[in-house]
């Protein structure tokens, strides 16, 4: 059986990638820290995916095994593998290049001819380009040679929505039905056949279509929820005006799409339509403080709530539900969520506009960031959304 590991043991991991790599036949390995995780996968062996929606189903991933991250003998396994993908987070891919390596230096050594292919599944872009530089920085003369002829990253775009759903089994795993995962063709060296994966020459539009599209409407959603002082996602989908601000920041983000890409405009707001109907998924139970953590990286220059105002701006689109989104993730703050502590010790520290230009790079005093004080200060005041004060602002 062909063999690939995963990186990333997580709900991402298990419930679309992992199993994506075991339906196309390969006997998927999953490197992860999470001791629990690790033994519970070695002890079945299989696990299950539970599809939460209005089609519900399940199937079982199988046959599985797992390593951490440390052990020796993952680079043994790597050497033997043909797919390495990686769900473990943008920050977290420079912690993995180590291990893999140490599994290409192995690889050069033993002379392996079949080429091996290395996918980050992250949520930002280019992120396989970024693991390239950071393994490439590690690797011998030699390895990094052998590296340049049989070693094929490959970036791509990755979108389905794995709430932290408890199951009786840890392994077990919820999902929705609806995913996608693009690759882009032009970096594809030979023949790579993975079920659910689709290679396209024009993976940029994908990456920024999901980015400003599913990434931003889900921000803003839970940042505005937030305000409100709801707790969950399905809260916020059912505040009518409150859905109707989120569209409308869609909207904006996707008119800078259709500018950027020469999307077709009618097939972008159809796909806008489908992403709120995903959100609204009442089988999925997901929370605000799942989707809102790490605020200071998605209000980060080219995350999901700057990248597309600056983008609409720059086509002189406009821009008043965005920037009421960004107005509002400012604000986010949850005690557990060490990202939100920083966020507003920052805005209490140096002030708005300071703050502002310090986590977006948008300078202070620039109209830009003038909109953006702007919004933070307005959005706790708009009379036709905000209806009580809001239960989670400290």
């Amino acid at each position: 059986m062909k063999q690939a590991i995963h990186f990333g043991a997580g709900n991402i991991g298990r419930g679309f990638i992992g199993a994506l790599l075991n339906q196309s036949g390969y006997d998927v390995i999953f490197a992860d820290v999470n001791e629990q995780m690790i033994e519970a996968l070695n002890a079945r062996g299989k696990y299950t995916v539970h599809i939460m929606d209005l089609e519900p189903g399940n199937f079982e991933v199988g046959p599985v095994s797992s390593f951490h991250t440390a052990d020796p003998l993952l680079v043994e396994k790597i050497a033997e593998s043909e797919v390495i993908t990686t769900a473990v987070g943008l920050n977290i891919l420079p912690r993995i290049a180590s291990a893999i390596t140490q599994g290409i230096e192995e690889r050069a050594k033993r002379g392996v001819e079949g080429m091996l292919y290395v996918i980050a599944c992250e949520n930002g872009l280019r992120a396989s380009s970024r693991l390239t530089e950071e393994v490439s920085a590690l690797l011998s003369p030699q390895a990094l040679q052998y590296c340049m002829r049989r070693v094929n990253f490959i970036d791509c775009s990755v979108d389905r929505i794995v709430p932290p759903v408890k199951t009786e089994e840890l392994t077990d795993v919820c999902v929705e039905r609806f995913h996608e995962w693009n690759v882009d063709s032009t970096q594809l060296k030979g023949e790579l056949r993975i079920t659910g994966m689709n290679a396209v020459d024009n993976l940029a539009a994908y990456m920024e279509r999901k980015l400003f599209t599913l990434n931003t409407g889900h921000a803003i959603l839970a940042y505005l929820g937030y305000v409100k002082g709801y707790v969950t996602i399905e809260e916020c989908t059912a505040d009518l005006a409150l859905l109707s601000v989120v569209r409308s920041a869609m909207s904006e983000s996707g008119a800078a799409l259709v500018q950027k890409f020469e999307l077709n405009a009618a097939e972008h707001d159809a796909y806008i339509e489908q992403i709120i109907q995903r959100f609204r998924n009442p089988y999925l139970g997901d929370t605000i403080d799942r989707i809102g953590r790490d605020p200071l990286r998605k209000l980060s220059p080219e995350d999901r709530l700057i990248a597309p105002l600056k983008t609409a701006c720059g086509f002189g689109l406009p821009v008043e539900h965005l920037l009421l989104g960004i107005g509002a993730a400012l604000h986010y703050y949850s005690p557990d969520d060490p990202e939100s502590i920083r966020l507003q010790d920052t805005i209490r520290e140096l002030g708005i506009a300071e703050a502002v230009a310090e986590i977006t790079d948008i300078p202070a005093g620039s109209p830009l960031n003038e909109q953006i004080k702007k919004a933070y200060h307005g959005v706790m005041k708009l009379p036709h959304f905000i209806t009580e004060t809001p239960k989670n602002n400290k």
